[in-house]
């Protein structure tokens, strides 16, 4: 780990604005297999915070979200990477076969042990106190508990629940079927798609791909990495499925 000094939530975050009223903020110091994607969805009535990153800095103040406007923090699942900073927002979802898992975050379903035993976990220090070895998630319990189908509203997008296992239990994606917006978490982003975690399932994931295929979308947002477009999202399925045969 560098021993540069300590990190400020205004250099510990990146951010770009990625779509209308979408913002992407990732953590450039996380090691790169833990360096998710952050999403905040400006809506009319109610804002998304989708996923939270890895927790070591507080997320929140640097969001700049309206005091006065209600926000609602989605965990596309359960794993260390996606669920860090969960506890900063009141109200949180998840999908009802991970929902137990958010009332403890133990390490068997967050892999949080997988982090700390990583060399170089992270590039600069996040605090002062900063040890990999002391690192905990804290708990968040869901205020609601997402089954496939049901819609997460803003007031100017409807966002349908998708549920899609395979890297996880319980992950999910939410589809704008207006707009084709997709939030697809870690069940598919540019690079090596991880199926063998604790809790993954490869004959899970390969129906997942299939039902991928299918969905019509403009532009998928992923849990790692940049943007894609259908066409690119539809080739990465494919390759999955040729090589889990």
């Amino acid at each position: 780990m560098s021993a540069t000094a300590p990190a400020q939530a205004s250099d510990w975050f990146s951010h770009e604005i990625v779509g209308q009223d979408i913002t992407r903020i990732w953590e450039p110091h996380v090691h790169p297999y833990f360096r998710s994607n952050i999403f905040n969805v400006r809506g009319r009535d109610v804002d998304l915070v989708i996923d939270g990153g890895m927790g070591l800095v507080p997320l929140r103040p640097v969001l700049n979200l309206p005091r006065a406007k209600p926000v609602v923090a989605v965990a596309t699942h359960i794993h260390v990477d996606h669920v860090g900073a969960l506890s900063e927002f009141e109200t949180r979802v998840g999908h009802r076969e991970e929902a137990a898992f958010f009332e403890d975050m133990a390490d068997e379903h967050t892999l949080a042990h997988l982090f700390r035993a990583q060399p170089e976990a992270v590039g600069r220090s996040p605090n002062g106190a900063w040890s990999p070895q002391r690192f905990r998630i804290r708990p968040a319990a869901l205020a609601r508990i997402l089954d496939e189908g049901d819609m997460i509203e803003t007031g100017d997008r409807s966002y349908r629940v998708l549920h899609l296992p395979g890297h996880s239990r319980g992950s999910i994606g939410l589809l704008d079927e207006r707009n084709g917006d997709f939030f697809a978490g870690d069940a598919i982003y540019r690079g090596q798609l991880i199926d063998d975690l604790q809790g993954s399932d490869v004959q899970a994931y390969r129906k997942t791909m299939q039902r991928l295929l299918q969905i019509e979308l403009n532009r998928a947002y992923c849990g790692h990495g940049e943007p894609i477009g259908q066409n690119e999202l539809r080739s990465i399925a494919r390759a999955y499925l040729d090589s889990a045969r």
